[in-house]
C-alpha cells in the first residue's frame, strides 16, 4: 500500500520485472507494446544506440518511463513524491550533509527498528544504500523517484539546514544514553558500548566529521585521547588543525563506532588494529586506511583519507617543471636499473611513483608491485602488501616477483640489506626497478644505500638516478598579494636583499577559503641526481656526501632549495614554506 509520503507510479511487483530484459520490463509496465519494442530492436542494429534511448527517440515513452523500468530491472518500486506530505520524523532522521551528498530523501523511519525507506535518483546508486548501512546502521529500502522531485525536496526541507560542528556538538548533551557513560571511564560493557556505538547523535557527529574532511580534502583525521579531553584533528596541506572537541567521555562510543565501521574488534583495547572503510561520497570511492593505538588514556585512532578522485596519477600533473618531466621520462623508459625517490613520510613519493608506473602501464607490461599497504588498487598492476606477521616481508615477495616473469617491478622501501641486495639483482637481470628511501636529499641516499651494506660497486652498476622530493604548500589564490620579506627571512635562504630587488614575492593574506592560512593545496618540488660515470666514479672512491652534492650540482642537479626558489619566484608558494621543507646547503 502507498505511504503518505508518496504515492507508487504503478501496482506491478517489482520481483515480476527484476532481472528482465528491458522491452519485457516496458511491456510488462504497459508502457509500449511488442511490436514498438522489436522496430526499436530493429533499429539498434544499425544505430547502436541503447533501446530506452530509441524509445524515447521514436516518441513511444519519456525518459521518466525508462527510469521507472530500470527501476524495475534493479527489483525496486518507482515513486511520485508528496513533498509537503514527508513527516519530519523521517527529515530529521537523515542530517542534511548525508541527504545533500547522496541526492537522496528519506521518505519514512521507524527508530525501534531504524529501518527507513528513501528515494533516489537513479537505481544503479547502490552504494548510497550500502554507505546508509555501514554509516548510519539503518536498514535500507531505497525506491526510486523523478530527480526533479529530489531536488526540489532536497531543496525545501534541507536546503537552509547546513549542520556545524558546534550545532552536533550541542545535540550530544540531550542524549540520555551517552550522559549515562560519564564518569564511568573504561568500566562500560560491551553490550552498553555496542549501544552507545549505534546512538543516531554518535553516528551523525562521525559522519559528519568524516565528510567534512573530505570536502576539506583532508589527508588525515586524528581523534586523540588526553587526561582530560578527547582531540580531534584534521591534517590539510600537511598541517595539523583542531576541531571543536566532544566531551571526554564519548571518547569509547566514537572510537567503538569506527571500529564497528572498519570491521575491528571493540571488545580488543589492549593491541593496536588496522583496518579499511570504503565509502562513496558525491560517487567517488573514497578509502580510509584505520589505525587503532593504545595509548595511557585509551585508544588513539588515525583515519587516513585516500580520496581517489583526488589523486593525480599522471607525471605531469605531479609537479615536475619541464625539463625534469623530460628526464624522468627519459629514466623511466630505461630497460633496465634502479631508480630511487627519496624524502620523508608524507612527502608524495608513492604518488610520483604511481604517475610513473601509470605512465608505463600498457598490456605489453607486466609491473609487479610489493607495498606496505597497498594505497591505490590500479587496473594493470600486480599490486602486493607485505605481510610482517605471516614473515612476507620485501625481501620475499621480490624474491617471489622474479618468477614472475615482470618486466618493471616497484618495491615499497629499501629498509634492509636483503631488499636492497634482491632488487640489484633483479636489476642486473634486465628489470626496471623502483623504490623509495628515507633520506634527506639525494646525494646523502647513496651513503644510506652503504651502509645498509650494499657493495659500491653494484650500486654504481644499477642505480639510474635518485629522485629526491618535499611538498610545499601553494599560495591561496584567493587572497594572495604582493609584499616585501624581511631581511632575516632573506637570510634563511641565504639571500641578499639585491637579489630580489627586481623580482616581486606573494604570500596569501588569509580567507575563508584556506582557513585564514595564506595556503591552499601543495605542490611538489624535485631534486634528480642523474649518475654519471663521473658521478659512479666519485662513488667507488668513497667521497663524502658534501664532494658527490657538488659535483652533481656541477653536472646539472637542481637541489631542492633551488627548485623551491623558483617556485618563490613565480609567486607558488612562500620564503617560509621552502625554508621549512628544505636544508640549507653546506
Amino acid at each position: 500500500m502507498a505511504d503518505r509520503a508518496y504515492r507508487l507510479k504503478n501496482q506491478v511487483d517489482p520481483t515480476e520485472l527484476k532481472g528482465r530484459r528491458l522491452g519485457r520490463v516496458l511491456t510488462k509496465l504497459k508502457k509500449v507494446t511488442r511490436e514498438q519494442v522489436q522496430e526499436a530492436l530493429h533499429l539498434q542494429k544499425t544505430r547502436k544506440e541503447p533501446l530506452g534511448q530509441l524509445l524515447v527517440g521514436l516518441g513511444y515513452i519519456t525518459d521518466t518511463d525508462v527510469l521507472e523500468a530500470l527501476a524495475g530491472q534493479a527489483g525496486m518500486r518507482m515513486v511520485e513524491l508528496k513533498e509537503d506530505a514527508i513527516p519530519n520524523s523521517a527529515i530529521e532522521a537523515l542530517p542534511a550533509e548525508t541527504a545533500n551528498t547522496y541526492q537522496i530523501i528519506p521518505l519514512k523511519f521507524d527508530s525501534g527498528t531504524r529501518h527507513i525507506v528513501v528515494a533516489m535518483k537513479s537505481p544503479d546508486n547502490f552504494r548510497a544504500v550500502d554507505d546508509l548501512r555501514l554509516l548510519m546502521g539503518f536498514k535500507v529500502e531505497a525506491v526510486v523517484a523523478p530527480c526533479d522531485q529530489i531536488d526540489s525536496v532536497l531543496k525545501k526541507r534541507y536546503g537552509e539546514q547546513a549542520p556545524s560542528m558546534a550545532a552536533v556538538m550541542a545535540e550530544l548533551g540531550d542524549s540520555d544514553t551517552l550522559a549515562a557513560l560519564e564518569g564511568r571511564g573504561d568500566s562500560i560493557d560491551l553490550e552498553e558500548l555496542a549501544q552507545a556505538a549505534e546512538d543516531n547523535k554518535i553516528v551523525r557527529l562521525l559522519n559528519l566529521v568524516l565528510l567534512q574532511a573530505i570536502k576539506d580534502k583532508a589527508s588525515d583525521i586524528h581523534f586523540e585521547p588526553f587526561e582530560s579531553e578527547f582531540k580531534m584533528r584534521y591534517r590539510i596541506d600537511g598541517i595539523l588543525y583542531e576541531m571543536i572537541p566532544p566531551p571526554k567521555h564519548l571518547a569509547l562510543p566514537i572510537i567503538s563506532r569506527i571500529k564497528v565501521m572498519a570491521n575491528l574488534d571493540i571488545a580488543e583495547r589492549r593491541l593496536p588494529q588496522d583496518g579499511r572503510i570504503e565509502l562513496t561520497v558525491r560517487n567517488s570511492p573514497v578509502d580510509l586506511r584505520v589505525s587503532v593505538l593504545p595509548t595511557m588514556f585509551g585508544e588513539s585512532v588515525v583515519l587516513r583519507v585516500l580520496d581517489r578522485s583526488n589523486i593525480q596519477l599522471s607525471l605531469d600533473k605531479v609537479g615536475l617543471r619541464k625539463d625534469e618531466l623530460e628526464v624522468m621520462r627519459s629514466l623511466i623508459k630505461k630497460p633496465n636499473g634502479i631508480i630511487i625517490v627519496t624524502g620523508p613520510t608524507g612527502c608524495g613519493k608513492t604518488t610520483t611513483l604511481y604517475a610513473a608506473l601509470s605512465e608505463l602501464n600498457e598490456p605489453t607490461t607486466k609491473i609487479l608491485t610489493a607495498e606496505d599497504p597497498v594505497e591505490y588498487d590500479i587496473d594493470g598492476l600486480i599490486q602486493c602488501q607485505i605481510n610482517t606477521d605471516q614473515g612476507l616481508t620485501f625481501a620475499r615477495l621480490l624474491r617471489s616477483f622474479l618468477r614472475q616473469d615482470p618486466d618493471i617491478i616497484l618495491v615499497g622501501e629499501i629498509r634492509d640489506l636483503e631488499t636492497a641486495q634482491i632488487a640489484v639483482q633483479a636489476s642486473l637481470t634486465g628489470h626496471l626497478v623502483f623504490s623509495t628511501l628515507h633520506t634527506n636529499d639525494a646525494p646523502s641516499s647513496i651513503l644510506r644505500l652503504l651502509d645498509l651494506g650494499l657493495e659500491s660497486f653494484l650500486l654504481t652498476a644499477t642505480v639510474e638516478a635518485i629522485v629526491a622530493q618535499r611538498l610545499v604548500r601553494r599560495i591561496c589564490l584567493n587572497c594572495k598579494e604582493e609584499y616585501v620579506p624581511t631581511d632575516e627571512q632573506l637570510m634563511e635562504l641565504q639571500l641578499r636583499r639585491s637579489d630580489v630587488e627586481d623580482r616581486t614575492l606573494f604570500r596569501g593574506r588569509g580567507c575563508d577559503k584556506c582557513n585564514h592560512s595564506g595556503y591552499k593545496g601543495r605542490m611538489a618540488i624535485f631534486e634528480i641526481m642523474r649518475l654519471d660515470d663521473q658521478l659512479r666514479q666519485i662513488i667507488l672512491t668513497q667521497a663524502s656526501t658534501n664532494v658527490l652534492r657538488a659535483e652533481a650540482r656541477k653536472r646539472g642537479m637542481r637541489s631542492l632549495r633551488d627548485t623551491g626558489l623558483m617556485a618563490i619566484y613565480e609567486g607558488q608558494t612562500t620564503i617560509d614554506e621552502v625554508v621549512r621543507e628544505t636544508i640549507i646547503e653546506e
